[in-house]
């Protein structure tokens, strides 16, 4: 499978994840998890969706121009996917708090995919 095809079907499939996550946090676990915990995982939920946006947008870039810099801006995405909107999707299910400590490194890899995205443009 090619580079574009990959991140746009990664970007597709985390998209479908990222709504069905939203349904169940909004139709299972509303009354069964603490409101504070709910929060998390709603937070989880819209930055997986965002973010499955910007993998998709890698992938349509990178079927105009091939690039370092989207080809890893792709990678810091999907690994802020997991670390951000995982940890928090964690948090929420189990209430085990240092699952939050993972946050912030998931936030990181997000603003890192924001600049190489930003990067790969400008020096296109």
């Amino acid at each position: 499978m090619t580079a574009d095809r990959l991140y746009f079907v990664l970007g597709a499939v985390n998209g479908l994840a990222a709504v069905l996550l939203g349904a169940v946090g909004a139709h299972l676990l509303k009354g069964r998890v603490p409101a504070e915990l709910m929060g998390a995982f709603e937070t989880g939920a819209h930055y997986h969706g965002l973010h499955a946006l910007a993998l998709v947008a890698v992938g349509l870039a990178l079927s105009n121009w091939d690039s370092r810099w989207l080809r890893v801006a792709g990678v810091a995405f999907a690994a802020g996917i997991l670390l951000f909107s995982g940890s928090l999707y964690l948090l929420a299910l189990t209430g085990v708090r240092w699952l939050g400590l993972i946050t912030p490194f998931g936030g990181v890899a997000f603003v890192v995919g924001w600049a190489l995205l930003a990067m790969a443009a400008l020096r296109s």
